[in-house]
């Protein structure tokens, strides 16, 4: 899953049990906060149980399902041949205590209560291991699914147990009117007026996009700076070099990795615009990871990030920007490519913008948008004096959170992207 990824949720089981699978054979479709992906089976066997159902949320590192191989039936087989009769005997008897432990109250229950609301026998054995009853359980604020007390829950619950102490009353009071269950709110359906409108539910990942998005202008001051480009020198070398390009690499040569190289560039000159934010503290970033906003194809809107962006040539980026686009449409990025990144590039002059207000991607302080390059006349200054000519021009729009990034960095930052820009040399070698 990569280092950065601690969990991800089971979206649909393509095997189910008793079902063969090939080594590869994908079993499973996973989902990360913002990547899809599908898991295939390291072994060839048959599905004999799965850990998990469709929904639920699964940490790194455990088990999720068991696939019995044929040395697994094998070894199997000739247990069962060995096992001597005193050994059934005494198997069976653990059966059965094993029986009788499951069926045993995990908790204290007091005569007369019921409870309306679903523990794990994780939970529950915690619970009777602390002494905790029924009741002082349903006090516990669950955040799991549907209100779920988790294992986290009790753990953080019996940390704090005992620090405040309810009066008699208040205890009175909880054990004559128990908890009720709690569960997230349902968000009913809208209703169309005349009819004829058409009701489309949010898919899981425009879900996530408009928590993001709403989180972030909550938490993060936006401000933006402008500041046109002229990319005419940009424009002409491209167009000589781009049929050789693609013929030696070959890779088409676009503008996205010119524009990414130039602004890890300015981010190695002011460092500080490459840091995140973490409650009072400024996370200083030792890496330059350059997000890359991609469109899917259902419209959604994916962010995979160029690993030390700063030490690749042009040729480096090139591919990277090429490999990572095609996987994002594809549907191919793994959950650690999105994850990772300390600034942001948007290229909004794909669907014509000139420019833009991009929102910062948490926990960054920075996004940069990229609009459309357009022919517009220009002045242009010589020592022979000023005339007007056409030029390839675009605006770039740097978005940053003002709360640690002031208006004297965030457009130098900018500045300094259309320094790098406008010098680029038209005898440059895309090797160097």
């Amino acid at each position: 899953m990569g280092e950065s990824v601690a969990e991800a949720t089971i979206t649909n089981w393509l095997k189910q049990v008793g079902d063969k699978i090939e080594a590869d054979e994908v079993v499973l479709e996973i989902a990360t906060d913002k990547v899809d992906s599908e898991v295939p089976s390291e072994v060839s066997g048959v599905l004999v149980e799965q850990l998990f159902g469709k929904d639920d949320m699964v940490q790194v590192g455990q088990t999720i399902a068991i696939i019995e191989t044929e040395v697994d039936a094998v070894s199997e087989t000739l247990k069962q041949e060995v096992v001597a009769p005193v050994e059934v005997a005494a198997i069976e008897k653990s059966i059965e205590v094993a029986k009788e432990t499951v069926t045993a109250p995990a908790i204290p229950i007091a005569i007369g209560t019921d409870s309306d609301k679903f523990f794990s026998p994780l939970v529950k054995n915690i619970a009777k291991e602390e002494g905790i009853s029924l009741v002082e359980l349903e006090s516990i604020s669950g955040s799991g699914k549907d209100g779920r007390v988790t294992k986290e829950d009790i753990l953080d619950y019996i940390k704090t147990r005992g620090v405040v102490t309810a009066s008699p009353v208040e205890v009175s009071k909880s054990i004559a009117q128990p908890q009720a269950t709690v569960n997230k709110p349902q968000t009913a359906a809208p209703v169309s007026v005349n009819g004829g409108d058409e009701i489309i539910e949010m898919d899981r990942m425009r879900k996530l996009i408009s928590g993001y998005m709403v989180a972030s202008i909550q938490t993060s001051a936006h401000v933006q700076s402008f500041i046109e480009v002229d990319v005419t020198n940009i424009v002409k070398w491209r167009e000589k070099v781009k049929a050789d390009f693609e013929k030696r690499e070959g890779e088409k040569l676009t503008y996205t990795p010119i524009f990414m190289e130039a602004v890890a560039k300015a981010l190695k000159d002011f460092p500080m615009m490459n840091i995140a934010v973490d409650g009072d503290f400024i996370i200083k970033r030792k890496n330059i990871n350059l997000g890359m906003a991609a469109s899917l194809p259902n419209g959604n809107l994916i962010v995979p990030v160029i690993k030390n962006a700063d030490q690749l040539n042009l040729v480096g980026m090139a591919k990277a920007v090429n490999d990572l686009g095609y996987r994002a449409k594809t549907g191919k990025l793994k959950p650690d490519d999105t994850q990772g990144g300390t600034y942001t590039v948007t290229n909004v002059g794909t669907f014509g913008s000139v420019f833009g207000t991009p929102i910062i991607n948490q926990p960054q302080v920075g996004i940069l948008a990229l609009g459309a390059i357009r022919k517009v006349p220009a002045v242009i200054e010589t020592p022979e004096g000023d005339f007007i000519g056409i030029r390839q021009k675009m605006f770039l729009s740097h978005s940053y959170d003002h709360r640690v990034v002031d208006g004297a960095l965030g457009g130098s930052f900018v500045k300094r992207v259309a320094e790098y820009l406008e010098a680029f040399d038209l005898d440059s070698d895309f090797y160097v």
